[in-house]
């Protein structure tokens, strides 16, 4: 018989964060999905736009559950429970963050039952999805904004999407921009976001390189040049 102690039951928080873990990702993908109908087609009888509405409304509204049920089991303050768990604090507040829910599930599962990345493929992939649903809420939210406002040159989605690569880019073409309030806003929200993905990847793109030559240099025998 083994000594080892059994492990630790799970607390109810933990088992809380797993029981929601789809159905938090499904409400992302219909808040993703609805919003997307919602501003695109734009021909759509005005039923379905209310349909779109009530879905976008209701996935908000099973994240605001979530969050107040995670913070009764945390048992913290709620100040504490906000510093410590910021992002679901944010997806509450921003919807443009919400879609990011998917690139939480993919870790926890890929964690538990897929093949274990290293730390620079984990920043890699996450970073890529990041971008990605990032990219297309924020392509959304500023056509729909945009569209129709005076003196916009965001004119058509395919406008919105070019804005958005190159603002999450930073490079800042100039050619077409935001005039309205909400598209504003959203841009200082991708520009940072933009700045700090690009920033861990190109770090970890960065440490991975010096880490492959230091392992070429200990395999390389004494005396030898790199070009031997």
């Amino acid at each position: 018989m083994s000594d080892r102690p059994p492990p630790p039951r799970p607390s109810r928080l933990e088992r809380w964060d797993r029981r929601m873990e789809v159905p938090l990702a499904l409400a992302s993908f219909a808040f993703l999905g609805a919003y997307a109908v919602h501003v695109l087609a734009r021909g759509l009888q005005e039923v379905w736009h209310d349909v779109c509405l009530s879905v976008t409304l209701g996935s908000w509204t099973f994240f605001v559950v979530d969050y107040l049920v995670r913070l009764r089991l945390s048992g913290l303050a709620p100040h504490r429970f906000l510093r410590t768990h910021l992002l679901d604090t944010l997806v509450v507040v921003l919807p443009l963050l919400r879609p990011l829910r998917m690139v939480n599930l993919y870790g926890r599962v890929q964690r538990r039952h897929g093949p274990r990345l290293s730390l620079y493929g984990r920043v890699m992939v996450y970073s890529g999805l990041s971008v990605s649903l990032l990219g297309f809420a924020g392509s959304l939210t500023v056509y729909h904004h945009e569209v129709d406002a005076p003196g916009a040159t965001i004119l058509t989605f395919g406008d919105s999407v070019w804005w958005t690569c190159a603002t999450l880019a930073t490079v800042g073409y100039g050619d077409v921009s935001p005039v309205t309030p909400v598209g504003r806003v959203t841009a200082v929200g991708l520009m940072a976001c933009g700045l700090a993905l690009l920033g861990a990847v190109t770090g970890s793109f960065s440490s991975w390189l010096i880490q492959a030559f230091t392992r070429e240099d200990e395999k390389r025998p004494p005396g030898s040049s790199p070009g031997a």
